[in-house]
C-alpha cells in the first residue's frame, strides 16, 4: 500500500473533564479504507472530528500530507465529510446541493455544470438534477451528499456513520457502492461505525477503540481471527471466551478438558483466555443412551479424536434457524457454548464437540480492568 498521508500524534481530548481520547497515535495511509470501529462513547467520532477540524485536540497534531493542520479551520482542508444526518439543503435542488462548495470557491459555471454531471453518474443519480432533497429516498439522499463532497476532489472523505439511518438491504447495497466509488476515486476513506459487519465488508484497515483507546490496528481477517484482547473478541463477531491454563507449548486445558493448539510462549501452567468461534466447533451426535465405552459411543468419539485429540461431551439446549446456519446453545462441562453449524442437531441430543488447533485463539488473562485498555502506537 502506499504512503502515509495522515499521522495522528499524541492526541488527547477531553469534554466536562471526562477523558474521550487518551494519547492516541494512528496513522492512515493513501488511498486506503480505514474504519474507526467500537461501541457509542468509544472516540470514534471524535477522532473524525479532530481530523475534520470540526474539534481541536487538547494535546497531540494532526499532520497531514507532512503538514501540521491541527489549528487549520475545516475548509481549509484537503478532506470533506459525510455525515449521518446528510445536512442537505432542503430549499436547493439536487443539482444546487452538489454546487454548493463549488460556488462558495468561485468557481465557473462551465466547470459546475461539468463537475455536477460527473458526480451524479459516479452515484447512480443521472437526471436527478432537478428534484428537490424530501423527493428522494434516504439512499438517493445519501449518494447526494456524496457527490457534494467528492466534487470538492479531497484527497480524503471522512464518512461519519453515513447508513446508519438505512433498512438493511439498502444499507448492504450502499456498502458495495461505497467500495466502487472508493476504488474509481482513487481516495483515502475513513469511516466511522459501530457495525462489525460494515466494518469486515468495506475496511483494508480497522481501528477497533473502546474508552478512548486503540485496542487493535489490522485488516478485517486480522482482527477476526487474531483478536488481540477479550474485548475485540467479543465485539466483532459471537465468540465464546473461556478461561484456561497453558500446559505448555501447544497444549492448553480449557474447563478441565487438554486440547491441542497452535500458540506458543506464553510459559508453562499459565493462566490465559481461550477464544473460541461458534462456526469453529464441531458436533458429533451421539446415538440415544449410548454410554461411554460402548462401541456405539466409540465410534462417535473416534471421529471426533480425528480433529484435536480431546473433546467436550454436552448436550443441545437451544437452537434457532438463522438462514444460513443453525445457532445452538450446548451445555458441556459448566458452560453454555455458542455454536453455528450448518447440520442441525435438534434440541435434547448428546452431542461430543471438538475443534481444529487451528480455531483455539490464545490471548494472556488480564490481571486488571486497565490492562485491557492498549494503545497501540505503531501497526
Amino acid at each position: 500500500m502506499s504512503n502515509k498521508l495522515i499521522d495522528l500524534q499524541h492526541i488527547s481530548k477531553a469534554f466536562d473533564g471526562q477523558l474521550v481520547l487518551d494519547d492516541l497515535n494512528l496513522y492512515i495511509r493513501e488511498n486506503e479504507f480505514l474504519t474507526l470501529l467500537g461501541p457509542s462513547g468509544c472516540g470514534k467520532t471524535t477522532t473524525l472530528r479532530i481530523l475534520g477540524g470540526f474539534e481541536q485536540p487538547d494535546k497531540g497534531k494532526v499532520i497531514f500530507d507532512g503538514k501540521d493542520i491541527t489549528d487549520l479551520a475545516p475548509n481549509k482542508r484537503q478532506l470533506n465529510t459525510v455525515f449521518q444526518k446528510y445536512a442537505l439543503f432542503t430549499h436547493m435542488n439536487v443539482a444546487d446541493n452538489i454546487a454548493f462548495g463549488l460556488r462558495i470557491r468561485k468557481k465557473s459555471e462551465d466547470y459546475i455544470r461539468d463537475k455536477i454531471k460527473y458526480a451524479l453518474k459516479l452515484v447512480n443519480l443521472e437526471g436527478f438534477e432537478n428534484r428537490m432533497p424530501d423527493s428522494l429516498s434516504g439512499g438517493q439522499q445519501q449518494r447526494i451528499a456524496i457527490a457534494r463532497a467528492i466534487v470538492n476532489e479531497p484527497k480524503v472523505l471522512l464518512l461519519d456513520e453515513p447508513l446508519g439511518a438505512l433498512d438493511l438491504k439498502l444499507r448492504k447495497d450502499m456498502q458495495y457502492e461505497l467500495i466502487r466509488l472508493k476504488n474509481e476515486l482513487g481516495i483515502t476513506f475513513i469511516y466511522v461505525t459501530h457495525d462489525q459487519e460494515e466494518a469486515l465488508t468495506m475496511s483494508d484497515t480497522i481501528v477497533v477503540m473502546n474508552q478512548g483507546y486503540i485496542q487493535q490496528i489490522g485488516t478485517p481477517e486480522d482482527i477476526y481471527n487474531e483478536p488481540q484482547n477479550a474485548f475485540v473478541a467479543d465485539f466483532i463477531g459471537d465468540s465464546n471466551i473461556v478461561g484456561g491454563t497453558m500446559v505448555r507449548d501447544k497444549l492448553v486445558e480449557i474447563l478441565g478438558v487438554r486440547f491441542a493448539c497452535v500458540d506458543t510462549g506464553f510459559g508453562v501452567n499459565k493462566p490465559v483466555d481461550a477464544v473460541i468461534r461458534p462456526e469453529d466447533l464441531e458436533l458429533y451426535a451421539l446415538p440415544k443412551g449410548a454410554e461411554k465405552g460402548s462401541p456405539e459411543y466409540d465410534k462417535v468419539s473416534s471421529k471426533a479424536y480425528e480433529l484435536n485429540p480431546g473433546y467436550f461431551e454436552g448436550v443441545v439446549t437451544d437452537l434457532i434457524f438463522k438462514g444460513v446456519h443453525y445457532e445452538m446453545d450446548v451445555e458441556a462441562n459448566g458452560y453454555t457454548w455458542l455454536v453455528h453449524s450448518t447440520k442441525m442437531f435438534p434440541v435434547g441430543t448428546h452431542v461430543l464437540m471438538n475443534l481444529d488447533p487451528f480455531n483455539i485463539q490464545i490471548m494472556n488473562k488480564p490481571e486488571s480492568e486497565d490492562e485491557q485498555a492498549v494503545t497501540l502506537n505503531e501497526m
